[in-house]
């Protein structure tokens, strides 16, 4: 089987490389190689690596920015997919697409199952559900997974956010009313693995098991460093000054 993922540099695309090499015949693309948001550009890189399987994990994730930065949010996140689906569906090439507990308002107590009804609180997780409703629309041969609070070994994320932090701040505040899954890139790669191999298609809510606030997350990354000489406080989202709101309560039943 040969697998094109797009996105190959990125915190999840770097993984999902190293580890699908291993089972698999794997060629990585990224911007600069292509512009996901050109239709012609996408047909030209689907036809050029000829994949069973295209994995995309291309996104616009700066939560914040997108609320000032809509064209390029939707871009991305929603007319890009379209591009994507019409280059892969002549050829009947399957997709495997992520999107984010972010489609849902995070109103509920209970975890979000796959059919649960989405509303979108902020402009990202708007343009996540368009690039849903576009593969949806354009594709009968495809993987899309919803997973939430994404970490790894490359890339931006908040378990270095945190560790960067601890080296000159002894004192952090983090947010305890919104609550999810972290999820570990690593295990993301090895559900990509097993819904591959099963031939499965539809949607899928795929995350670490449990869930935790910001602020439960943040103790126990700076207990598993050993780091015991800074204090985190818990604070409620209100304290923030932020571009975009957050679902209080995105956690995904798997």
């Amino acid at each position: 089987m040969k697998i094109l993922v797009l996105g190959h540099r990125g915190m999840l695309g770097s993984d999902l490389l190293g580890r699908l090499s291993a089972c698999y015949d794997v060629v990585g693309k990224d911007f600069g190689n292509f512009d996901i948001t050109r239709a012609e550009s996408c047909r030209e890189v689907v036809l050029e690596s000829n994949p069973d399987v295209v994995i995309n994990a291309t996104g616009y994730t700066d939560v914040d920015a997108c609320e000032g930065n809509m064209e390029q949010c939707f871009a991305v996140n929603a007319s890009a997919i379209k591009n994507l689906a019409l280059a892969c569906e002549p050829e009947s090439i399957k997709i495997v697409h992520f999107s984010t507990d972010y489609v849902f308002d995070g109103q509920k107590s209970t975890p979000y199952r796959e059919d649960d009804t989405c509303c979108p609180v902020n402009l990202y997780g708007q343009s996540k559900l368009s690039g849903e409703e576009e593969l949806r629309r354009h594709s009968k041969h495809f993987i899309l997974i919803r997973t939430a609070w994404l970490y790894g070994k490359n890339g931006k994320n908040f378990v270095k956010t945190i560790l960067e932090k601890s080296k000159t701040v002894k004192r952090l505040e983090v947010v305890d009313d919104q609550k999810g899954c972290p999820t570990y890139t690593w295990d993301i790669c090895e559900a990509v693995k097993w819904l591959i191999n099963g031939n499965h298609t539809g949607v899928f809510h795929v995350t670490n098991a449990g869930c935790c606030s910001w602020y439960d997350f943040a103790v126990k990354i700076l207990e598993y460093e050993g780091i015991a000489d800074v204090h985190v406080k818990p604070i409620k989202s209100d304290r923030l000054t932020r571009h975009a709101k957050r679902p209080l309560y995105s956690v995904l039943s798997n």
